[in-house]
């Protein structure tokens, strides 16, 4: 794989920290969540740790851990804390899979989102789309959110049952590659998680 991927979602709450495990659990990569909002059922690293299987690498701990579970420039007003973006630089280290925060144009502090911060990382981005409605406007808003900063684009991921025209739609448009689907998998554990991905995913395409 390239030194780092980025793996950013069209919304929150879609998929992205499963795909994101399976992803790391393939690669053999070192999982990073640089900031964590809302963490009554746990952190995403933790449940990174608990669906990737052996294949992780590693976990890095979080530049943020706020409590609130809301865009982190709100959350970080809430808890009474600083976010500083000198703590956000990209690890100097290779295979490394890493977890925005929600959506791309989510804001981290008042004046900077998400998707500006992975302009100036210059990682590849996979971005993780659902399948349900709404999915055609929300994941061609993204790409052109990401494209408009120079972001790369990797490809798509989707999550979910089988929509075809719909992916197929957002990849014409939108000019990007289809990496795969992940469906819904239940009851969600590593080695059912591992074996979707590889019947899935092409690992190739992440290379």
């Amino acid at each position: 794989m390239t030194r780092a991927i980025i793996v950013t979602g069209t919304d929150t709450d879609i998929g992205k920290t499963v795909f994101a495990a399976a992803l790391a659990g393939a690669l053999g990569a070192t999982y990073w969540k640089p900031i964590q909002a809302g963490f009554d059922d746990g952190t995403d690293r933790e449940r990174v740790v608990a669906l990737a299987g052996a294949g992780l690498r590693a976990t890095l701990p979080e530049a943020y851990c706020l409590k609130t579970p809301c865009s982190p420039h709100r959350a970080a007003e809430i808890d009474g804390l600083e976010i500083g973006l000198d703590r956000l630089i990209l690890p100097p280290i290779n295979d490394l899979v890493v977890e925005g925060a929600g959506g791309v144009l989510v804001p981290i502090v008042r004046e900077t989102l998400f998707a500006d911060l992975f302009s100036t990382w210059g990682a590849p981005v996979v971005l993780v789309a659902r399948t349900a409605l709404g999915t055609i406007n929300h994941s061609l808003l993204s790409i052109e959110a990401l494209r408009s900063r120079g972001v790369p684009i990797l490809g798509i991921a989707f999550i979910g049952e089988a929509k075809e025209d719909s992916e197929a739609t957002i990849c014409r448009i939108g000019r990007v590659r289809r990496l795969g689907r992940l469906p819904r998998i239940d009851p969600l554990e590593p080695a059912a998680l591992a074996a979707a991905f590889a019947a899935n995913f092409d690992l190739a395409d992440f290379a």
